[in-house]
């Protein structure tokens, strides 16, 4: 579709292009526009109809986006910010340089400006950041037929209109009713009788990957934000808690490997961005496992003694780190979803020891064989080895599950505990414990 869509640009067919275009989805429609030569990109999308074309922009990227501003005389602008949802003009001011939100702002209506400087206002990371205000809302003294009235009267300019919110004259949340229940129910049927009163909602300063979490645990297709006096002030959709979700999941993966997150695509990113974001980590990483160097060269006579053992050291601190990075990876994602809490830690310590015995006997018998068999080493270096493999397996597990949880109690996000850290200090303990247990099995000094 995308060759197409450029060949018809190139044969300047712009008739044939419009209708190609026009029927579009318009996330499709947004893949191809950022196909499309930047120079060339104003003039195809003047072709598109109005509403298609706001719905296509909002799916953009932040550059292109800019690009278009910038080409958009001030009716244009306005025109694409009268068919954009409030929250989508939200998330597309706060991308853009100073001087263009300067010229949004001017384009929209006091009313409008007065409302996004609202949404602005909140901190970053709560509810009230992507909620939006375009939703419906009901009396309690309405029929049926009259709330289908409002809804038709006033639906078209919501984000969503298949749950409808009830609300007091001081705009206080009472409760709410679907669509559906509408439909199912007489027209002379009263709002009050048959809305639901128990409603979830969430504070504007809730965070916004509990309200992201909230969604899916209870498959809403949105949910309420009050303010402190319960309020209703907005409605989080299904799509924005899809963003979320997608936006903290891509920062725990890089903090899981020891990333500070960018926020940006990757190829958006640049080669000074990626080296500033990686390197202190890289840095503090190098310097922490000086540690396990340490404590090499002080059992070196050890070694001397016992050449064997060297050869072996590679594989204990490998196995430590990878069932310390299982348990601590396991965790994560449990605090993530709400399903472990720090009331838990005794039962995972607990659990993630027995699993953690289980493992290093079955690593231990397998590496036992190996060594006899394959390795044709002494049975006491066998015995050394593979003691050291059950609580260095062990003491990784424990470890793993614990410091994500410790960091979650204190403050900190749970990622930044996953296996770079853990195997740092995995990999020390480790060598301590197969130093001792040869120290003292074989004898060394």
């Amino acid at each position: 579709m995308t060759e197409k869509a450029l060949a018809l640009l190139t044969e300047k067919k712009f008739s044939q292009l419009k209708q190609l275009l026009s029927t579009m989805n318009p996330v499709d429609l947004a893949g191809i526009l950022e196909e499309m030569p930047q120079d060339s990109l104003p003039l195809v999308y003047r072709l598109l109809p109005k509403e298609l074309a706001a719905e296509a922009f909002a799916e953009m990227d932040n550059d292109l986006q800019e690009i278009l501003i910038q080409a958009f005389s001030d009716k244009e602008l306005q025109e694409v910010l009268d068919e954009l949802y409030l929250d989508d003009a939200v998330d597309i001011i706060e991308e853009m340089p100073a001087n263009v939100v300067k010229r949004i702002l001017r384009q929209t209506s006091p009313e409008v400006r007065k409302k996004i400087n609202e949404i602005l206002h909140y901190p970053e990371d709560s509810a009230g950041s992507i909620m939006t205000i375009e939703y419906v809302d009901l009396k309690k003294t309405m029929t049926v037929d009259e709330a289908f009235s409002r809804i038709r009267a006033t639906g078209v300019d919501k984000e969503t209109i298949y749950t409808c919110y009830v609300t007091n004259h001081d705009r206080k949340l009472e409760g709410l009713v679907t669509v559906r229940e509408l439909l199912l129910s007489p027209k002379t049927a009263i709002i009050g009788e048959i809305m639901q009163t128990h409603v979830i909602a969430a504070s504007t300063l809730d965070d916004k990957e509990k309200v992201a979490n909230q969604l899916q645990k209870y498959d809403f297709l949105a949910l309420p934000v009050v303010d402190q006096e319960y309020r209703l002030v907005g409605i989080v959709t299904f799509d924005d808690a899809m963003d979320v979700l997608q936006e903290e999941n891509t920062e725990d993966i890089e903090m899981m490997a020891a990333i500070t997150p960018t926020g940006k695509p990757y190829l958006k990113t640049s080669t000074t961005e990626l080296w500033k974001k990686r390197v202190p980590w890289l840095l503090l990483l190098m310097v922490s496992a000086t540690f396990t160097g340490k404590i090499i060269q002080a059992y070196e006579s050890a070694l001397a003694a016992q050449v064997a053992l060297t050869a072996f050291i590679p594989m204990l601190m490998d196995t430590g780190g990878n069932a310390g990075s299982q348990a601590s990876v396991t965790i994560i994602r449990g605090l993530s979803l709400g399903e472990i809490r720090m009331s838990d830690l005794l039962k995972i310590i607990w659990k993630e020891i027995r699993v953690a015995i289980l493992c290093g006997l079955t690593l231990s018998v397998a590496n036992f064989a190996k060594m006899m068999l394959l390795d044709q080493v002494g049975l006491s270096v066998s015995l050394v080895v593979c003691l050291t493999l059950v609580v260095t397996v062990t003491i990784a597990k424990i470890t793993g599950c614990t410091l994500p949880i410790v960091a979650k109690r204190i403050g900190f996000d749970p990622a930044v505990m996953a296996s770079p850290f853990i195997t740092t200090i995995v990999d020390a303990l480790s060598l301590i414990v197969y130093f001792n247990f040869a120290s003292i099995l074989l004898h060394l000094g």
